[in-house]
Parts: C-alpha cells; structure tokens; sequence
C-alpha cells in the first residue's frame, strides 16, 4: 500500500477568490489555470497497518498544525472511500522555490492525493481524484488533470471537480513561461478568508463570468493575446479585491512592479508579453517560443532571476524507484 506521484504546480489564468465552504474548499465560481512543468512535486505515501499514527514530511521537515490538518483532510478522504482507517506516511518534496506564489501547494497535494489514492487500491479517473486534492487545496483540483483546467465552482463533487480544456496544440505547444522570482512570504489563505470583506467581491464575482467565458474560447480558438491578456487583466483584479480587504494584504514588491513595466516595454517594442501573479510577489510572463530569449534577457536586466517553464501534463505515478522512503 504504497505509491509516488508526480504533479506539476499551476498558474492561475482566471483565479478563485474566497471559499463558500472552507471544509470541502468550494470556490464561489470557477477558475482557469495552466500547469507549469517541468517544476514538479513528488509525493510518496504508505498506508502501513503497524503505524498508529499518520506521519507527515515535507522538504525534509515535519508538517505539524494547520498544513498537517490540510494533508489529514486529504488522507481521510481517500480512506473513506477506499473503507479503510490505516494510518500513512507522507513524504514529499519540491524541485523549484515555494511560498513565493507559485502554486506548490496545487502541485503538493495533487501529488499527495494521487498517491494516496493508487496506494489505497482505488481506480478513479483525473477528474474524479481532482475532488480529493480539492480538499488540501482547490488549485491542487487543476494541478491533478493538467494542461490547461478549468474547476467547477460548485457545491458538490458531482459539480466541483476539474477537467482538461482541449486548447489549441499552439498555446499547448508554443507557450513559454518566464518566471521572475520574487521572493517574498504570502498568506494565501488568509487572503481567501478575508475576500468577501471587500467592497470589491461582488463586482469581481460578476466580472469574473465575462472573464472565464473569454478564456474558454480563447483557449480552443488558440488565441495567445486574448488568452494571456485576459490573464494579466485578471491578476490585476484579483489583487484589487486582495488589497481592499480588511487586512489589506498587498503582495507585490519593488521587483513585482518593475517587471510589470519591463513587459509593458517590451510589447510596445513588438514582442508578444503579458505578465500575470497569483497570490505573492513572483510574476508570470507569458510569451510563446519565439521570444522567450527577449523577454528572459529583459527580465533578467531588472535584476531578477528568472526561470523559463512549459506546459506540464496532469499528475501521475511513479515507477517504485522512485520512491522518498
């Protein structure tokens, strides 16, 4: 009773914002994301009849109070279903920075869920497993089918669940992703705790249907301007909701608008850029294989590192080699 997985982290095109249940983590409308490889989480987990109680690890370090309680909720869903109360393992680890907003909590428990589920016997289909990792964290829902995924905002897992949006082989293909790494600690929950306090949240609830809609098509007609400009607008959007609330969390740093200007730069100049962010200081920019160089080298010139990402596929397991533990 033991398995490992693998789940790529995502980037948010049109985000959540704020939760109707913040047990079974139901968003109060859908979202749109794209997976980023090859950064990946890898998990193993081990549901073992001699342990008396569940073990957590993540990055070498224990996981103790509400990240251990996250996992637990994952965990215990995949024994309800499978009819057994075993206690489990979990071993898990990044290979890019986290924290820094860029989805390793999706990636993290797409991973878990996924594991947890082949290690406990049970065949469930992507999006069926997405409503397991739904419950450590709703992004983690589009983390397990991969590509580009859109989640239900739903009130059951009939509804709530996440499936593949068949975009255009170009924005599957061609996309390039230049991260600007912005390192800078985020309180992503807090910020969804706090969402509908804001006088914006109703505005951006009606806003956002527009906005999905927009991306769903773009997405299938391979609209690359349409599709990484709604993004931009929409991370915009999201941060004015995020700032207006009562704690008014404000995530961008010095480097965050820099970048900002660097890539409104560099498409007055021509080149294909949008930037985007989730819930931190890190940005997104998006731009397709033929200028990914450009826009790495103007990035790099504001003084941030940079990383190029691609387009990751959904969560899957692992050979037994591959194995933490």
């Amino acid at each position: 009773m033991k398995a490992t997985a693998k789940a790529h982290p995502i980037q948010g095109l049109v985000k959540y914002h704020g939760m109707r249940d913040h047990d079974a983590r139901y968003p109060y409308h859908d979202s749109i994301s794209v997976c980023t490889a090859p950064a990946h989480t890898k998990t193993t987990v081990a549901f073992d009849e001699s342990r008396e109680a569940d073990a957590y690890v993540i990055g070498d370090e224990d996981v103790t109070g509400r990240g251990a309680e996250r996992i637990e909720s994952v965990l215990d869903e995949v024994r309800e279903r499978a009819g057994i109360d075993t206690r489990a393992k979990l071993v898990s680890e990044n290979d890019f920075p986290t924290n820094i907003g860029l989805g390793s909590s999706a990636s993290g428990f797409a991973a878990a869920a996924v594991a947890a589920c082949e290690a406990a016997g049970l065949d469930l289909s992507h999006p069926e497993m997405s409503t397991i990792a739904r419950r450590g964290s709703a992004s983690a829902a589009r983390a397990v089918t991969g590509g580009y995924s859109d989640l239900g905002g739903g009130l059951s897992d009939a509804e709530c669940r996440s499936h593949r949006i068949e975009a255009a082989e170009n924005l599957e293909e061609d996309t390039r992703i230049v991260i600007a790494e912005v390192p800078a600690y985020k309180e992503t929950q807090a910020a969804h705790d706090e969402a509908e306090e804001s006088h914006m949240f109703d505005a951006r609830r009606v806003h956002v249907e527009d906005q999905l809609a927009t991306m769903r098509d773009a997405l299938r007609a391979g609209d690359r301007e349409r599709v990484f400009e709604t993004a931009e607008h929409d991370s915009l959007s999201l941060a004015a909701t995020t700032m207006t609330g009562p704690e008014g969390w404000v995530y961008w740093q010095p480097e965050t608008l820099a970048v900002f200007e660097a890539v409104r730069d560099l498409r007055e100049s021509g080149v294909p850029a949008w930037f985007s962010t989730d819930t931190g200081a890190t940005v997104y920019v998006n731009t397709d294989a033929d200028h990914v160089d450009d826009v790495e080298e103007a990035i790099a010139a504001t003084g941030v590192d940079t990383r190029v990402w691609e387009v990751g596929g959904p969560a899957r397991i692992l050979d037994d080699g591959a194995a933490l533990f």
